[in-house]
């Protein structure tokens, strides 16, 4: 009788392993994780600048309608946005920023400033906030990736 081997040789191990890694290469492109995490930064952003933007019109409302006094007056909103502009952290050091530190005062409107997901900025939120001559109120995510512009005004 003649005895029969049922294993696979070495070549067709590797070559099934090959095939595998081809694939997942093929996948892994085309889900292109680095521009998934910039449209999930983005997401965020976008969150952030409606929560913000929610937070100022709330305390507006408590006010009889008056807009905090920090928030500067600019011609066209988060175009060329400034330094000035800049919201400043909850417990940040707010010397040249806008200091919105009444929203988060007894967590009454914010529980904290939201910060920008990649965090780059020092004292700053990485959200810029204006007002129009009409009171008009614009906040934006100037460093929005994948060329998107993320702004919100009311």
């Amino acid at each position: 009788m003649q005895k029969i081997n049922r294993g696979f040789t070495l070549l067709e191990i590797l070559l099934v392993v090959a095939a595998i890694a081809i694939l997942a290469g093929i996948v892994i492109l085309a889900l292109n994780p680095g521009k998934q995490l910039s449209e999930t930064k983005n997401a965020q952003r976008s969150v952030d600048v409606n929560t913000i933007l929610n937070g100022i019109y709330q305390q507006a409302l408590d006010n009889a309608g008056t807009l905090d006094s920090n928030i500067q007056t600019c011609a066209v909103a988060c175009l060329t946005p400034t330094a000035a502009e800049e919201i400043c952290k909850t417990g940040g050091a707010c010397a040249g920023l806008t200091d919105l530190s009444s929203l988060t005062a007894n967590e009454t409107y914010l529980t904290a400033i939201p910060q920008d997901p990649t965090g780059a900025t020092t004292n700053g939120a990485g959200y810029h906030v204006c007002k129009s001559a009409n009171n008009r109120v614009t906040v934006c995510a100037p460093d929005a990736e994948l060329t998107a512009t993320i702004s919100v005004t009311r």
